[in-house]
This record gives C-alpha cells, structure tokens and sequence, in this order.
C-alpha cells in the first residue's frame, strides 16, 4: 500500500521517531520542520519562513513547494486547486495528488497546547508566536481537510491523537477519516 505521513507541528508529535517513518512511506513536513528534520517533501505557505527556506538554498537539494516560488530557489509551486490552503492541508493535498492510499496526519493538534497557550513544536521561534499567546484560529484547516478528505473519498486518512490533539466535530462524519491514538501508531510503526 502507498503510504504517507503527513507531519504537523503540533506538539503531540513530539517522540514520534520520524527517521523511523521513512521505512513505511513517504514524508511529508510543513513549515520549520527543516530545522530539525529533512522530510520527503516539505511545504510552507506563510511568505516570510517559504522565503527563508529558498533563501537558505534548501529548495535546491531538496523537495519544496509553497505559494510564491522565488525564481531560481529550486522550489515548486502548490497545485492551483490548493493555493488558498494552509501549509498542512496543503501537504495532505499533495499526498493524495501522488497517489498515496492511507495517510497518518501526525501533529494535527488544532487546539490549545499546554497552558492553554499556541500548541506548536515551534512556539517561541522565529516566525512563530510565543508558547503563551492564544491558540491559532483552526475552522480554515478543518474546512480545508474536509474538502480533501471527500475530494479522495478512495483514500484511508488516519489522525493520530495525542494528548494535546482537539476534537474537530466536522471529522466525525467523515466515513475514510479515522483517529489513532498515538501509543497504538509507536507500536505499528517502529
């Protein structure tokens, strides 16, 4: 079977051995996980980090797709169907676009982190808001994985829920989206 991971940023992610994952599909990352990790295909929407990454020279030895390529930088521009979306929606487009059959979406927290506060691996970064502010504005990403989820109603998408991980009400009438709790996805993925 074609599997991808798609990897959020949320901090449920965190333990999550992705050099583990490259065994069992294709990865793909959003936004500053190429700080840390160099996942199969990485995507950023947000103009000043995509710029970042071109301007680091990433795009050209590695697979990047954002909205705005700068000329020359090696990256891709999104497919025009998901312009408008945000990074992680955008790459769970891209999966599907490249034939994948089951798709783990890992980090898909979409609700507060501890405190209460942003819920991002990335939280007190540059480009990122501080661990304490406000949780982000999640309804255009359930919208935008909805949108996909039936657009591909051939393809398995599985959520895996950690303990920061929100219930998004609009997922639970979605017949080939299932949840997993992140201690059963460690065990079938090592």
């Amino acid at each position: 079977m074609n599997i991808a991971f798609i990897i959020g940023n949320g901090v449920s992610r965190q333990g999550v051995p992705l050099n583990d994952l490259k065994q069992h599909g294709k990865i793909y990352g959003c936004n500053a996980i190429y700080r840390d990790f160099i996942p199969d295909v990485l995507v950023a929407t947000d103009r000043p980090i995509a710029t970042r990454i071109q301007d680091e020279g990433y795009a050209l030895k590695n697979q990047f797709y954002t909205r705005r390529p700068v000329e020359g930088s090696g990256a891709r521009r999104l497919p025009q169907e998901y312009f408008g979306y945000s990074s992680g929606p955008n790459a769970l487009g891209l999966a599907c676009i490249n034939g994948a059959r089951r798709i783990y979406l890992i980090g898909f927290d979409m609700g507060p982190g501890t405190h209460n506060g942003f819920n991002n691996m990335y939280a007190d970064t540059e480009f990122y808001k501080t661990s304490m502010s406000n949780p982000t504005y999640t309804g255009n990403w359930a919208r935008q994985i909805v949108n996909t989820t039936k657009k591909y109603p051939q393809v398995e998408f599985v959520r895996v829920q950690g303990a920061t991980t929100a219930h998004i009400s609009q997922f639970d009438a979605i017949a080939n989206l299932k949840h997993m709790p992140i201690e059963e996805f460690r065990t079938l993925h090592k």
